[in-house]
């Protein structure tokens, strides 16, 4: 099939949104409650943050575990890289993630406010001001013969499906409701024109996890 643009982990509320209002550096997830939304992939022994031995197996711990293979490079949006909006104020604030992003790869940010690119760690942050398909094209070249993740958020994993260029998408559906936001979608169905899926609850309870793959 070639390089594929997958979207992996997603988290989404029982009706359809990946964030919250009112996002900030203090509540990245705006009024969402990250403890709700993730806490299956953090319960797993995968889980890569995990200081203590121990969590789940089955098939939360293996999506977790899937996260990175064959990624060669990320796309995302630019409220998953920070809060701030319009002209950048502070090129010293560098992302969420400290000295060592989990990325492990080249990382296209999707802005209409370009910056220079910087790396930390492994990771390189782009600042592109682009169309999804012009974008895709450049993850594509730096991720060489692996695929392209597209990290998020809902805004930005919405405009990619809108453009027809998602391959594969695993979205993890909690009970909790949000009621507004940034959504996905009001129902996954609405995704089953160019989809198939499998709906199947998580082991733990906490999620269910939505699997498409292309017709």
């Amino acid at each position: 099939m070639g390089q594929l643009l997958r979207v992996q982990n997603f988290n989404v509320s029982s009706d359809g949104f990946g964030a919250g209002e009112g996002q900030s550096l203090e509540r990245p997830f705006g009024h969402a409650d990250p403890g709700e939304m993730f806490s299956w992939a953090g319960a797993t022994a995968s889980w890569p943050m995990r200081s203590e031995p121990g969590g789940s197996r089955g098939l939360d711990d293996y999506l977790t575990r899937d996260y990175p293979r064959n990624i060669g490079a990320e796309i995302m949006g630019r409220n998953k890289f920070g809060p701030q909006r319009g002209p950048w104020q502070d090129h010293e604030w560098r992302g969420w993630w400290g000295e060592e992003p989990p990325f492990h790869t080249p990382v296209f940010v999707l802005t209409h406010h370009p910056r220079p690119s910087f790396t930390l760690g492994d990771t390189t942050f782009h600042f592109v001001d682009a169309e999804p398909v012009e974008v895709l094209a450049m993850a594509r070249e730096a991720a060489g013969d692996k695929d392209v993740r597209l990290g998020g958020g809902a805004t930005t994993v919405r405009e990619f499906l809108d453009a027809d260029l998602v391959d594969t998408l695993h979205v993890a559906v909690s009970p909790v409701k949000l009621g507004s936001g940034a959504r996905l979608w009001e129902s996954s169905d609405e995704l089953l024109d160019r989809f198939y899926r499998d709906v199947v609850p998580s082991p733990s309870g906490k999620v269910t996890h939505h699997l498409f793959w292309r017709r």
